[in-house]
């Protein structure tokens, strides 16, 4: 099914994004395919799948390489100075372990975005598959994905760059504004989820920035940010142009997790929960 004029939008969330592999596996055996696909850090790497059309990649990897150092682990901290093992997981996985569908990618008519921060400024910046190179592409997903403390920034064009949670880590205005009022969004928390905002960060951010005020300035205002976004998207729900897909109960699998259980658990709640709107959402398109 294609569809015109509507497009879908995936929040990140670490490794709550597996939930999201579930949704987005579900659409792809329904061939739900959206001409606009805009994703923010594991929501990116999630997007790009969807994109390839690669059905259970995207939790097939964690499955299979979350016990492995390269992947996610303090030594990967120490050694490179990233939690989650950016070149293992964006070099030697799409490459060699398990190839990312490079030329279905390229060659689809889909309309893809990732999102990151760009440092020196603090704000969103969208890097379009049209615009960018197979190297770019990946790098993208690397900066997508740069949880900040946790990661290096990633350079693209001499632009350093982090997370793209940081500026806009649920990014429907950007996807309006592209002219795409009618949007499917799938998010990684409960209704009812309310972000803190923290104190130590507000302490923390300035020390550990501080060559990079506005980005610093950019992770202590996020909390109110992301909240002021989610009343503005349940308000678009309610009007009827948003189809929103969110976790029914808050997914027990935190942010950076190394339970196999507890993601397969957050990958069948996507996947089931996708199954139960089907209906909902075939009404919502066709309207």
């Amino acid at each position: 099914m294609e569809m015109k004029n509507i497009g879908i939008v995936i929040e990140g969330g670490g490794m709550r994004g597996i939930f999201t592999a579930g949704v987005l596996d579900y659409l792809m055996e329904k061939d739900i395919n959206f001409p606009y696909v805009i994703g923010v850090s594991m929501g990116a790497c999630n997007a790009s799948a969807y994109v390839a059309k690669q059905i259970k990649r995207s939790v097939r990897i964690p499955m299979t390489y979350l016990d492995d150092w390269r992947y996610l682990s303090l030594k990967s901290y120490l050694k490179e100075g990233n939690l989650f093992g950016m070149d293992f997981i964006f070099n030697k996985i799409p490459y060699e372990l398990d190839p990312f569908d490079f030329e279905t990618f390229e060659k689809s008519s889909k309309k893809f975005i990732s999102v990151a921060t760009s440092c020196e400024t603090g704000k969103a910046r969208y890097f379009e598959k049209s615009d960018m190179t197979r190297n770019v592409f990946l790098k993208s997903l690397e900066a997508s994905t740069s949880l900040p403390f946790l990661s290096t920034m990633k350079e693209i064009d001499g632009e350093k760059l982090l997370d793209g949670g940081i500026s806009d880590s649920i990014p429907v205005l950007k996807t309006s504004n592209d002219g795409y009022k009618k949007q499917v969004v799938i998010l990684t928390r409960e209704y009812d989820y309310i972000k803190k905002s923290s104190n130590l960060l507000k302490l923390i951010a300035p020390i550990y920035y501080r060559k990079y005020p506005e980005l610093a300035e950019s992770i202590i205002n996020r909390a109110d940010k992301y909240n002021k976004t989610l009343e503005y998207i349940k308000k678009q729900e309610k009007a009827g142009n948003y189809f929103v897909i969110r976790p029914l109960e808050a997914i027990e699998m935190p942010r950076v997790g190394k339970d196999k259980e507890k993601l397969k658990k957050a990958y069948d709640l996507g996947y089931n929960q996708m199954e139960a709107l089907y209906n909902d959402l075939k009404i919502f398109l066709e309207n």
